[in-house]
């Protein structure tokens, strides 16, 4: 019993030693990536593990179009200026859904959130993950700034099968840069996130185009961050 005992605590400890130095690299990949350009990211690496091939240019916020940015906004988290990386009634209302539906269907996830599982977790579903994305969420929002968050969120953002980032999806569906993207153009990259590599192959559908008619229409609402 003793031994069992002993081999529980070791256990543990390695455990909380691995959690540590997982947050350690976090850190220090935060740092780095607060001035330099980030060219990798959790899916990336797990779509190259894979065999696949990764499309991604890195591209600073203000080299962007505007209504990219809006866009994005209006679509994944409205209130993202405001707020310090968590839309705490959206969390609510998701809550509420996952319960009544029994499954986790709904997350609630701000832009910042989103950033932190793209970055450094997987799209696994489950309460145990969504603690840890919470916690680099908040290690997100001290490190950076509002545009630079939003910056690297649409840097990493997968818009397809090894397509990643608002410069390589403006390369391949527009053949332009993200810089020069219209409203039309950003309304219908931003719509394609929720299923990206889908939506690749099926620019037509209904519910794609809906969601994209939506988005450009509350664009003119978004709050942007202001460039540092």
């Amino acid at each position: 019993m003793a031994s069992f005992s002993t081999f529980i605590k070791r256990l543990l400890l390695a455990i909380m030693l691995l959690v540590v130095a997982f947050h350690v690299l976090v850190a220090g990949l935060l740092l780095i990536w607060k001035t330099q350009p980030i060219n990798n990211s959790m899916f990336m690496l797990t779509h190259r593990m894979t065999g696949g091939d990764v499309t991604q240019t890195w591209v600073e916020y203000n080299d962007i179009a505007k209504s990219a940015k809006q866009a994005a906004i209006v679509s994944e988290d409205s209130t993202f200026s405001q707020h310090s990386g968590f839309d705490f009634k959206g969390i609510e209302a998701a809550r509420k859904k996952n319960e009544e539906t029994g499954k986790m269907s709904a997350g609630g996830s701000t832009i910042t959130q989103q950033l932190a599982k793209n970055l450094f977790l997987t799209s696994h579903r489950s309460y145990v993950r969504k603690a840890e994305e919470a916690v680099i969420t908040v290690m997100i929002e001290t490190f950076w700034d509002k545009t630079r968050i939003l910056a690297a969120y649409l840097n990493v953002a997968e818009f397809g099968t090894g397509i990643y980032g608002i410069e390589a999806a403006a390369q391949h569906y527009f053949d332009k840069s993200a810089d020069n993207l219209n409203r039309d153009e950003s309304a219908l990259l931003i719509a394609m996130l929720t299923n990206p590599k889908y939506y690749q192959d099926n620019q037509g559908d209904r519910s794609l185009r809906n969601k994209q008619r939506i988005i450009k229409k509350r664009m003119k609402n978004a709050a942007l961050p202001q460039s540092a």
